[in-house]
C-alpha cells in the first residue's frame, strides 16, 4: 500500500489529525466582546498589568504592616525592664495598652503586639534577627514602590514570569498545530502511479497500470489489451500518471480538461466503460476525441502546436488552457475539416507531418506565429484532395542517439530513419506548406501507413492492432532504413487484424529515481522539453488511425 495514501486516509476518516475553529470571545470591562488576535493580545498585557499592579499593592501593604509592628517591638527591646514592669503594674490590658501608647509613643497596632507576647518571649527577643528583619522590609517595600511608579518595570515582570512558565513547562507537545490547508481533496486519496489510458472508437475508455504490459522483442504475438465489440478498434491509447491532468481535445476544436485518476481503472482485458460515464467528458452529440495529452502544469514557456486534417496547424501558448472551465474552443475550424493531432512544444523546436499517402514535411513550429485560443491558423502541409494528416509531432532535443520517425503500417511492418540524416537517411527542413519527401513506400500487401511517431533511441512502444492486442519493445529493435524502404515485421496483427495506431513508452536507464517516476513527468518527455509532449504523439495516431478505418 502506498504510505502517503494509507496516512491521508487516517487524516481523513479518524482523529490522528482534526480542525478545530477559534472563537475569540472574552470578557472586555463586562462586556462580552469577539476579539482579533491584535485585541486578544493587547486585553491580555493590560489585564496582567492590572494583576502585577495589585499583587504588588498587597505584597506593599503586608510588608509596611510588618515593619510598622518590626518598629515597635524595637522600641520595646529598647526599654524591655521599664515594659516588663508597666504591664505587670496594670489593672487590665487596656490600661497597660493606653500606658503603652502615651510613655513610649507606640501606634494601638504596636501596643497590641507587645502586649499579645508573652513576658517570657518578650524578654527573649533578639534585637538582631529584629533589626535584619526590618532592615530587609524596608529594601522590599522600596523595591514595591518602585514597580508602581515605573510601568516598564511592570512589563518586564510579565515577560520574565512567562519565561518561567515557558521553562517550567518545555516539554513537547503530543500533537502539533499546523496552518489549516483546507479540506482533504479526493486527489489526496488516490496513490501516484504510471498507467495507459486507452479510448476505443466506439467510446470505451479505461486506464490501465502501465506494468501490466510486459516487454517484448519485435516479431512477437504481443498480450490481450481489451476485449472489445467486433466492430470496436482502440483509437486512442497514452502513457501519464495518475495525478497529470488530461486535456481531451475533440475533432470539433474543443477540450475538456480531467484528472487521469478519473478516468475509471480496469484490468488489461477489460473493455472500459463509456465516456459520457467519465466526469467532465460531455461530448455532443457527434463529437469524438481526437487527441489526448497530459500535463503535469500549464508552464508559460511552452505551446500547444495544433494540426487539422486537412493540413492546417496553429500554435498557441499553453497557459491560455489554464482555466477553471471544464470546456473550451482550442480552435476554429473551416468547413469539412477536423483537428487529429495537437502536442506541446517549448517554442523553438522543428514539427513533423505525416501523410497517409506516405509523405512527411519538416519546418520550424517558428514559421506559424503564435495565435489565440481561437484562431484558425494558417497552412502547414499541401495534400491531395483523396489524402489526410495522418499524425504530427515536434522534434524533441537530440538525445543518445538523435530522434527518428517511426512509421507502422497496417499490417505491422515499421522502420526508423533518422530526422537529422543525410540524404535518403534523413529529413530535410523546409518551409511549411509544401507536399514534403517520401517517409515509406506504402503497398498493398503491408497495408496503409497506420501510425507515425517522432521517438528517441532509447524508447520503448506499443503497438496496438484493432482487435485489441497490444505489444512492447524497445526502439533499438526496430531496424533503421532509409525513407524509401518498406520496413520490417514488428507485429504481426493475425487473421483479419490490422494495426491500427502506436505510442510511446519512455524509460530513463540512466536515473533510478527518474525510472520509477510517472511517464511523462518532467525532464522524462522524448518528444520536448516539457513534461507533456510524449502523451499526444501517441493519441494523435491511433486517432488518425482509427479515423481513417472509418473513411
Amino acid at each position: 500500500a502506498n504510505a502517503q495514501v494509507v496516512l491521508n486516509q487516517l487524516y481523513k476518516h479518524t482523529q490522528l489529525q482534526d480542525t478545530f475553529g477559534v472563537n475569540l470571545l472574552a470578557l472586555v470591562d463586562g462586556v462580552p466582546r469577539t476579539l482579533t488576535l491584535d485585541q486578544a493580545l493587547t486585553h491580555y498585557i493590560a489585564h496582567q498589568v492590572d494583576v502585577i499592579t495589585r499583587r504588588t499593592r498587597y505584597r506593599l501593604r503586608k510588608a509596611e504592616d510588618r515593619a510598622h509592628v518590626l518598629e515597635g517591638l524595637l522600641i520595646a527591646l529598647d526599654h524591655i525592664d521599664e515594659i516588663i514592669a508597666l504591664i505587670r503594674a496594670s489593672a487590665s490590658a487596656d490600661t497597660a495598652k493606653t500606658e503603652l501608647m502615651t510613655r513610649f509613643e507606640l501606634s494601638e497596632i504596636q501596643a497590641q503586639a507587645i502586649l499579645d507576647m508573652q513576658l517570657r518571649r518578650l524578654a527573649q527577643l533578639e534585637r538582631q534577627r529584629i533589626q535584619d528583619e526590618y532592615d530587609e522590609l524596608q529594601v522590599l517595600i522600596t523595591d514595591l514602590r518602585d514597580i508602581l511608579g515605573d510601568p516598564s518595570r511592570i512589563r518586564a515582570i510579565i515577560i520574565d514570569e512567562l519565561r518561567e512558565i515557558r521553562t517550567r513547562f518545555a516539554d513537547e507537545r503530543r500533537s502539533r498545530m499546523v496552518p489549516d490547508d483546507g479540506a482533504m481533496t479526493v486527489e489526496d486519496l488516490i496513490p501516484v502511479g504510471d498507467v495507459v489510458v486507452t479510448l476505443t472508437r466506439a467510446g470505451y475508455v479505461k486506464r490501465t497500470p502501465v506494468d501490466a504490459f510486459r516487454t517484448q522483442r519485435r516479431g512477437g504475438r504481443g498480450v490481450r489489451g481489451a476485449d472489445m465489440k467486433e466492430d470496436d478498434i482502440v483509437a486512442s491509447l497514452l502513457t501519464c500518471s495518475t495525478h497529470d491532468h488530461l486535456l481531451v481535445f475533440t475533432n470539433r476544436g474543443r477540450v475538456y480538461r480531467i484528472k487521469a485518476y478519473q478516468v475509471p481503472e480496469k484490468s488489461r482485458a477489460a473493455k472500459g466503460v463509456y465516456v459520457a460515464n467519465v466526469p467532465g467528458l460531455a461530448l455532443e452529440q457527434g463529437e469524438t476525441v481526437a487527441a489526448i495529452m497530459s500535463l503535469s502544469e500549464f508552464r508559460d514557456d511552452r505551446f500547444l502546436f495544433f494540426a487539422t486534417r486537412k493540413g492546417t496547424v496553429k500554435r498557441t501558448r499553453l497557459d491560455d488552457f489554464d482555466s477553471p472551465r471544464s470546456v473550451l474552443i482550442a480552435i476554429n475550424l473551416h468547413p469539412e475539416d477536423e483537428l487529429i493531432s495537437v502536442a506541446v512544444t517549448d517554442g523553438s523546436q522543428d514539427i513533423v507531418m505525416v501523410s497517409r499517402s506516405g509523405k512527411a514535411i519538416r519546418f520550424a513550429e517558428s514559421d506559424a506565429r503564435a495565435m489565440g485560443r481561437t484562431a484558425a491558423g494558417v497552412r502547414g502541409m499541401r495534400i491531395d484532395d483523396d489524402d489526410a494528416v495522418l499524425a504530427m509531432a515536434p522534434v524533441p532535443s537530440e538525445g543518445d542517439g538523435g530522434a527518428y520517425l517511426l512509421v507502422v503500417t497496417e499490417q505491422g511492418y515499421g522502420k526508423r530513419t533518422p530526422i537529422d540524416g543525410a540524404g535518403e537517411h534523413g529529413y530535410p527542413r523546409q518551409k511549411r506548406g509544401g507536399q514534403g519527401v517520401k517517409t515509406i513506400t506504402v503497398t498493398d500487401a503491408r497495408g496503409g501507413l497506420a501510425g507515425a511517431l517522432v521517438v528517441p533511441l532509447e524508447a520503448e512502444i506499443l503497438l496496438v492492432s484493432d482487435n485489441g492486442t497490444l505489444i512492447r519493445m524497445a526502439l533499438v529493435d526496430v531496424r533503421p532504413m532509409g525513407r524509401s524502404a518498406q520496413g520490417v515485421s514488428l507485429m504481426r496483427p493475425g487473421d483479419g487484424a490490422s494495426v491500427v495506431g502506436v505510442a510511446l513508452v519512455m524509460e530513463d536507464e540512466e536515473d533510478a529515481e527518474a525510472a520509477a517516476a510517472p511517464v511523462g513527468v518532467e525532464g522524462r518527455s522524448p518528444t520536448s522539453a516539457g513534461s507533456e509532449a510524449d502523451a499526444p504523439v501517441a493519441a494523435d495516431v491511433d486517432t488518425d488511425s482509427a479515423t481513417d478505418s472509418n473513411e
